[in-house]
C-alpha cells in the first residue's frame, strides 16, 4: 500500500517531478516534494515487481477542495501508468480511493483487499516517509493488531527542505493517535471531516464483513473484538 500525499493536477503525466504539477498545502510547499510522491510510486511498483502474489494499492481520497473531486489515489495510479509499468505489475495496480488519514490508508486498503480477493492479506507493506515509520508500523498496526511480523513499511526521506518542520508536525500527530488510536473524535476526527469537501459516503465495510466492529469501534484502548488474522 502506498499512502497518498497529494492529488496530481496537471492534464498530462509529464510534469510529474514538477511541484506545480502537484496540488499542495502550504507546508508541503518545498523544493523538492514532487520528486518525494514519485520515489513513493517506483517503491510500490517495485516492491509489488519482486512479487507475483501481491497487488500494489495507491491509498487516499478527494481530499483538497481546491483541488476538484480528483482522488490522491487515482492521481498516484495516472503517474504510474505513464511510466510504462510492465504488464505484469499494470494489472495488479489498484486504488483504494476513500482514506482521509493515515488510519483509514492501512485500514481501508486492508479491507479493499479484501474486497478485491475475497480474502484478507498475509504480509502488508506499507509505503510513506521513513519519518511516518512509528505511526503506520506500531501505532496504526497495533490499532488493527495486525501480526508485527507480517507488517513491513518500506521508507523514503522527506525533502530536504522539509525534514525539520516534517519531524515537529509527526511528532504531533503520533501524540495525538496515541490518544485516539482509531482517530475517531477530537482533533483527529475534525481533520478528518476537513479532509471530504466533496461528502463522500464511505463504502466500508461493505466488501469485508468479517471486520466489521473494527469499522465501528471508537475506544482509547485496542478493538477486542475477533479479526481474521488472529
Amino acid at each position: 500500500m502506498v499512502a497518498g500525499h497529494s492529488i496530481y493536477t496537471s492534464s498530462s503525466c509529464g510534469g510529474a517531478d514538477k511541484e506545480d504539477s502537484w496540488f499542495l498545502e502550504p507546508y508541503q510547499k518545498h523544493p523538492g516534494q514532487a520528486a518525494t510522491f514519485l520515489a513513493h510510486i517506483q517503491v510500490g511498483v517495485e516492491n509489488v515487481a519482486k512479487d507475483k502474489n501481491a497487488l500494489l494499492l495507491f491509498s487516499g481520497g478527494e481530499t483538497r477542495k481546491n483541488a476538484g473531486p480528483r482522488s490522491e489515489a487515482q492521481s498516484y495510479w495516472a503517474v504510474a501508468e505513464s511510466k510504462g509499468n510492465e504488464a505484469s505489475v499494470k494489472w495488479r495496480t489498484l486504488t483504494e480511493e476513500h482514506a482521509r488519514d493515515s488510519f483509514e490508508n492501512l485500514l481501508f486498503s486492508v479491507c479493499r483487499f479484501r474486497e478485491l480477493t475475497g480474502t484478507y492479506p498475509q504480509n502488508i507493506t506499507v509505503v510513506s516517509y521513513d519519518f511516518k515509520e512509528e505511526r503506520f508500523a506500531q501505532l496504526h498496526r497495533s490499532a488493527i493488531r495486525f501480526p508485527e511480523s507480517n507488517f513491513f513499511y518500506s521508507g523514503t526521506p522527506a525533502s530536504p527542505a522539509a525534514k525539520e518542520a516534517a519531524a515537529k508536525g509527526e511528532a504531533l500527530v503520533r501524540s495525538q493517535f496515541l490518544e485516539d488510536p482509531y482517530g475517531c473524535r477530537g482533533s483527529l476526527w475534525r481533520k478528518k471531516l476537513g479532509r471530504d469537501p466533496f461528502h463522500r459516503s464511505i463504502p466500508y465495510p461493505n466488501g469485508c464483513p468479517e471486520i466489521d466492529g473494527l469499522f465501528k469501534y471508537c475506544g482509547q484502548t485496542l478493538y477486542p473484538g475477533s479479526l481474521p488474522w488472529d
